[in-house]
């Protein structure tokens, strides 16, 4: 089967920009942590994109994917660091086990939740984050509300140096390749009969219905699959990078928040959206927090309100608009 190399080309401006942002960490002094910020923020709004972008749900609950994940590489790491010589084995381990339990979590919510529509489905969510979060502290499971501490098990399986080089660059490297995953599997749901199936029902469910198309079953592989990530994302960008995961953190509803700003910035079904709004968001919050330490919140949210109303289709969205009939329209996606 012939591939046709045009329809990878909006990937193109996706990976320079987190090209650009790793070598600008890398080789100036100072600007890793931004860099490191900037790319966790582009990664959220890339997972939650794949749900949200191209389903119209609001899932309100979706930090507990990422909590989940955190726990996986968690548990990975403290079960198995007595077996010597798993090494870097310990990492991919504890990613897999990110994966099954953000895909069972996401099965089990899924089951009933997706059967919602609208605030229903939105309410149920955050039921289920605060659901389980409150299961684990009250019923003691993983440690309870103490969590899991593992920098010693961190440093017994990897070494001081490395265990330290895993905390501060590599875990901030694995973001960025999740990112990047994370927009691959968007662009190629958006060019395959998945991205045309959600397209109908996120335009008009009922008439997706009548056209034949399975909206349940499209509509949990964008759940499942926004919820791998996020369960990656929450292993990497917590669990490696700040060994410990404490139950009020991983489960912290202001990340959703945060997911659902960035997606709208940029442009909720967009390939592009999520960078440029994780790029936005986070440079704004950045700036903010030393221009006016304390009052960040209270000036940049009537600020992203009034950008979301008077641009509903995002920065991408408006940027399509131009560009349509140039050459660059098939970059800009």
């Amino acid at each position: 089967m012939k591939v046709d190399p045009g329809k990878y080309y909006p990937l193109i401006p996706v990976y320079a920009i987190y090209l650009i942002m790793f070598l600008i960490g890398k080789n100036m002094t100072g600007k890793w942590e931004l860099m490191a910020m900037l790319a966790f923020y582009c990664a959220l709004g890339q997972a939650f994109n794949i749900f949200l972008g191209m389903t119209g749900y609001v899932d309100f609950g979706y930090v507990a994917f990422m909590g989940v994940g955190t726990y996986g590489m968690a548990l990975g790491i403290t079960r198995l660091v007595h077996f010597k010589g798993l090494g870097i084995g310990l990492i991919i381990i504890g990613l897999c086990l990110a994966m099954v339990m953000s895909t069972l979590l996401a099965l089990a919510v899924g089951a009933v939740a997706l059967r919602l529509r609208g605030a229903y489905f939105a309410i149920a969510t955050i039921g289920v984050n605060e659901g389980f979060r409150y299961l684990i502290e009250g019923a003691k499971i993983w440690n309870g509300s103490e969590g899991i501490i593992f920098m010693a098990q961190m440093n017994e399986a990897f070494g001081d140096e490395m265990a330290s080089a895993l905390s501060t660059f590599w875990a901030d490297v694995l973001v960025l390749i999740i990112a990047a995953l994370a927009a691959f599997v968007t662009l190629h749901y958006m060019r395959s009969k998945i991205g045309y199936a959600l397209t109908a029902l996120r335009e008009d469910e009922d008439a997706a219905k009548v056209m034949g198309i399975n909206v349940t079953k499209f509509k949990i592989i964008a759940f499942i699959t926004s919820a791998i990530f996020a369960g990656l994302l929450g292993a990497a960008a917590w669990a490696i990078k700040t060994p410990y995961v404490f139950p009020p953190e991983v489960f912290e509803i202001h990340y959703t928040v945060e997911a659902i700003i960035i997606v709208l910035l940029g442009g909720a079904g967009t390939l592009l959206g999520p960078v440029v709004g994780g790029l936005i968001y986070g440079i704004s919050k950045y700036f903010l927090a030393i221009i006016l330490p304390g009052f960040q919140l209270l000036i940049f949210a009537p600020i992203i309100i009034i950008i979301i109303v008077l641009f509903p289709e995002g920065t991408i969205g408006m940027l399509k608009n131009k560009v349509r009939g140039t050459a660059l329209e098939r970059y800009i996606v």
